[in-house]
């Protein structure tokens, strides 16, 4: 049975320009797009219509799972929960981030993620998720346990990205030891007065397995055709390390040195939208903006805020730094095609209608924001043409 329906009378973020018009829907994809006004389907007054987004980097499954130190909810109901917020955020497309490589006694890391990851697959497979859901398995290297439990993950076909990541302090993200420190203890993984004795055994566990984890981890992902992302790159001997290793994607590059040479390598630069919005990095590495203004940031993730790539895409916008079209390719078309899903991320006949209705709000100027700020009001969300927020 054929399912027909129009979105009439929207702005329509295409790749190239933003039309006044309609989106006919058949059958979960764009069958058509026709500009000027139109009486059919259901009227959107207006509002922007954009490609629903599509997530590689989220941590937020994580918080639902462990909403506070010591304390583990259901796996299945933090999944339905962490899935509702994305949603409601645009997000049609998630890849869920899902940790392999225990830290230490309070992580528990090995054996979440495989319980995460069953909960992910078992939900989608009975139809209880609003978005499309896969996942990203993010492998702390410097973990005696890391290659073993990515072994749980080598044969998912749910797996669409697998990231190498090293947070031992002194290098990459917490190259400041001080704000290593400052982030565990935050944590309560440590004290200030333990703070060295935790240190130590971190840096020889890192020499120890960090190494020879890489290599195997990128191995793996290789032989199923994963695409594999390099994490927290600084220095130049690492952004060749992670092209060696076959890595398309640098997520967080903590430096201008390793952003350009991740760009020259052809390397998908991704930042964090909270990085945007709050105006630069919680570690003091280099900022977001910065690596857009220089032309090396090519997708927002929403990291650990659900809502942050729209409200950074449509703040952009408002600050006249970059047009909702290219806004748009930051967190839709550019990712999509980074992870190999060809069929979604833009707005075109035969795509996929994966589509968020916007109504953007209009705030004064105040001192941070001196054109003003602008804050997109997500008022409807579609998957295959299908409404789910």
């Amino acid at each position: 049975m054929t399912r027909d329906a129009v979105l009439s009378n929207a702005r329509i973020v295409l790749g190239d320009d933003i039309l006044r018009g309609s989106v006919q829907i058949r059958d979960g994809l764009i069958a058509d797009i026709a500009p000027g006004a139109s009486t059919a389907g259901d009227d959107l007054d207006g509002d922007y219509l954009l490609a629903g987004l599509v997530e590689l980097h989220t941590d937020h499954l994580e918080y639902h799972f462990s909403p506070r130190p010591g304390v583990q909810w259901d796996p299945l109901p933090a999944v339905l929960a962490s899935d509702a917020q994305l949603a409601a955020g645009g997000a049609t497309t998630v890849l869920d981030a899902v940790r392999v490589g225990t830290e230490d006694n309070h992580s528990g890391a090995g054996i979440a993620a495989r319980h995460l990851a069953d909960s992910i697959e078992l939900a989608a497979d009975a139809g209880l998720l609003r978005a499309s859901h896969a996942i990203h398995v993010r492998c702390e290297v410097s973990c005696e346990d890391t290659a073993d439990a990515f072994g749980q993950f080598a044969d998912d076909p749910h797996v669409r990205l697998v990231s190498l990541m090293d947070h031992t302090p002194g290098q990459r993200q917490f190259a400041d030891i001080e704000a290593f420190k400052r982030y565990y203890i935050g944590k309560g993984r440590t004290t200030d007065a333990e703070f060295d004795a935790y240190v130590a055994p971190l840096v020889e566990r890192s020499e120890r397995y960090s190494d020879v984890h890489r290599r195997v981890i990128a191995g793996l992902a290789a032989q199923r055709g994963i695409p594999l992302a390099a994490h927290d790159d600084a220095t130049p001997e690492h952004v060749a390390e992670s092209v060696a290793l076959g890595a398309r994607i640098a997520e967080f590059p903590t430096t201008v040195v390793a952003a350009s040479l991740a760009a020259e390598h052809g390397q998908q630069i991704v930042m964090g939208a909270p990085n945007i919005v709050k105006g630069g990095s919680q570690s003091g590495n280099v900022a977001a903006a910065e690596l857009l203004r220089r032309g090396l940031l090519h997708i927002l993730s929403s990291d650990y805020v659900p809502s942050s790539p729209l409200q950074a895409v449509f703040q952009l916008s408002a600050d006249g730094t970059l047009d909702l079209i290219a806004g748009a390719k930051l967190v839709s078309g550019n990712p999509a095609r980074a992870v190999g899903l060809d069929d979604r991320g833009e707005i075109a006949v035969g795509k996929r209608a994966d589509l968020v209705r916007v109504l953007p709000h209009d705030l004064p100027a105040t001192e941070r924001h001196p054109r003003g700020q602008r804050v997109p009001v997500v008022r409807s969300v579609y998957r295959e043409g299908a409404r789910i927020s």
